[in-house]
């Protein structure tokens, strides 16, 4: 740990190895806190993410990076976690998408707050936005506030009136406005991928939700793509 780092405050981030989440991190990294990034291997079809997620935690730096690893494949019902369900490429529509992986932000951050109980960390970071996402309940501001309530009453930081806060400082930004904080920020897209069907050598497919989300919002931007596509 680099000396100018001890004295700041810890705080835990959620790390996919997506844009959203390396431009927390780079936010974080700009406000001084000492960043504990937890990424999940949760049985994702795409778990190629995890390789730039720990490219992008040591681009940000980091203290420590934790991979945890739980089976959400085990429950079905989403597109990302059960290979008899296809990841559409229509484009995105309304309603909650058969991409949706039931519980999961509630199922990560409540992880963060095992890992903030042991850091002592006061302060835990996401990713979500609700201005151009898929329509995941577990990203709108309402599920934010309630899990912090939450988070305030199931902890010991809790009882002893020391947080644990919630973060979404990405909530009301679309993602192109996340696109352009980000390259203030310094971050490299370039280390970041967000594809539900990354093939083996690492390149975004084009056509799913998210890698349409990504790309519009680097041309909204005015900000060249840096994502490799199949």
């Amino acid at each position: 740990m680099v000396p100018d780092m001890i004295e700041a405050k810890p705080a835990i981030v959620l790390l996919s190895g997506g844009l959203d989440s390396a431009t927390v991190m780079a936010l974080m990294r700009r406000d001084g806190y000492t960043i504990h990034a937890m990424s999940f291997d949760y049985g994702q079809r795409h778990k190629q993410e995890l390789h730039y997620a720990g490219l992008v935690a040591q681009a940000i730096g980091v203290a420590s990076h934790r991979t945890v690893h739980i089976d959400l494949a085990a429950f079905g019902g989403s597109a990302l976690t059960d290979t008899q369900l296809a990841v559409p490429e229509s484009g995105v529509v309304p309603g909650i998408p058969i991409t949706y992986v039931p519980a999961r932000n509630t199922i990560f951050l409540s992880f963060a707050l095992a890992l903030a109980e042991v850091t002592g960390a006061q302060d835990i970071f996401i990713g979500v936005n609700s201005q151009d996402y898929s329509g995941y309940p577990d990203c709108r501001p309402e599920f934010i506030s309630a899990f912090e309530k939450l988070a305030q009453v199931a902890t010991r930081l809790g009882d002893e009136s020391r947080g644990p806060r919630i973060h979404a400082p990405l909530q009301h930004l679309d993602k192109s406005e996340i696109i352009q904080l980000g390259t203030r920020l310094g971050v490299d897209y370039g280390l970041t991928r967000s594809c539900y069907q990354l093939d083996d050598q690492g390149r975004s497919c084009g056509r799913c939700d998210s890698c349409r989300l990504r790309h519009a919002g680097f041309l909204s931007a005015g900000i060249a793509d840096p994502t490799p596509y199949q």
